[in-house]
């Protein structure tokens, strides 16, 4: 297998592995559950979760019935960049922050289709609790966040702004910056981001 042709292939295997994941956390299941009403190993579906090994058909179909999804559903992960409009079930889970943060219940969903379209607009829920202070972000950008629920801190470079339900930031993504949640209830925050104008 060429280096092109498995680099497509170890994408589309990450793809599939986050639907299983976001499928499954919308059912309340745990691995293992999952993995006992598909009849497949725990082991398994870790690692395709985790975007590594080749799945079988006859697994994917396993997971798909378990899941209660047609097996082509699965498959809706797959980077795409000519459709419009993602649906509410199609969102695609991002990929953990960190191990700290999937164990803390931070959610990540994608909202616009596809990874290369100029604009990705995402939906965090973030626990009571939360900071991603030891892993802050740093990239090219602008970054608008809006509050939906609760209250968030913004760190951005050294200051630190207090944001309230329906309260909105935008800030140059070039500095180091990060978000706590400051209150005892979830709070869910609706990010968008785009590639800084040269």
């Amino acid at each position: 297998m060429g280096e092109t042709t498995r680099a497509g292939f170890d994408r589309e295997v990450r793809a599939v592995g986050g639907r299983v994941r976001q499928l499954r956390k919308r059912l309340g299941l745990t691995v293992e559950q999952l993995a006992a009403r598909a009849g497949v190993s725990a082991g398994m579906i870790s690692q395709l979760e985790r975007g590594m090994g080749n799945p079988a058909l006859e697994s994917l179909v396993r997971l798909s019935q378990a899941l209660s999804v047609p097996i082509a559903n699965l498959m809706l992960a797959v980077d795409d960049d000519e459709r419009r409009v993602v649906r509410a079930d199609e969102r695609r889970l991002l990929e953990p922050l960190d191990p700290e943060s999937e164990r803390a219940g931070l959610v990540r969903e994608l909202l616009t289709p596809g990874s290369m379209v100029p604009l990705q607009v995402i939906r965090t829920v973030m626990p009571a609790g939360f900071t991603n202070e030891t892993r802050p972000f740093r990239h090219l950008g602008v970054e608008c966040v809006v509050v939906l629920e609760g209250s968030v801190d913004v760190h951005h470079g050294r200051e630190t702004v207090r944001l309230e339900r329906g309260d909105a930031m935008t800030y140059r993504c070039e500095e180091a910056h990060w978000w706590a949640n400051p209150g005892d209830v979830e709070a869910v925050v609706l990010g968008s981001v785009t590639p800084q104008a040269p």
